[in-house]
């Protein structure tokens, strides 16, 4: 297989996979209030745990400004709470209180749940087939981010 056909493939199962995870999120992010990219910080902090506003910006792949507008309404709503850095002052901390907890589980439910809907038509053979592929997949993708970080 020659580089270009596995570039191309890439690309075309990237458009498919985000057309995908469009609808998949557009469904449980409606039933409690939020934007998806919203509730996709909101399940980054839930993974990976308190961070600071550059790590969730670089992880995210957003400005740091567009995150920092963000932070505010979802403090305001009481999802996030922001701690300052008592070692370094300008570092500042973001994590999930309770009810951000709460929420992000409903989402994360919600999508399942969709999920769950997309494939009830898949034949056990190509669940297999499909799971064994993501699996490589994954694998995969995970050493080249790692190469290129």
């Amino acid at each position: 297989m020659e580089k270009k056909e596995y570039i191309a493939l890439i690309e075309e199962n990237g458009m498919i996979v985000e057309r995908m995870l469009s609808r998949i999120h557009q469904y449980p992010s409606q039933s409690v209030g939020y934007s998806r990219q919203q509730l996709m910080v909101l399940v980054d902090l839930m993974t990976v745990g308190r961070s600071k506003l550059k790590e969730i910006a670089h992880r995210q792949g957003m400005p740091t400004p567009n995150l920092c507008i963000m932070f505010r309404k979802l403090e305001s709503d009481g999802l996030v709470v922001r701690t300052v850095d008592d070692q370094d002052r300008r570092n500042t901390w973001y994590a999930l209180t309770p009810h951000g907890k709460k929420i992000t589980n409903q989402f994360k439910e919600g999508v399942f749940n969709t999920i769950t809907e997309f494939c009830k038509y898949l034949s056990a053979a190509d669940e297999k087939k499909l799971t064994e592929c993501l699996y490589n997949i994954n694998k995969i993708l995970k050493q080249m981010e790692e190469i290129n970080a």
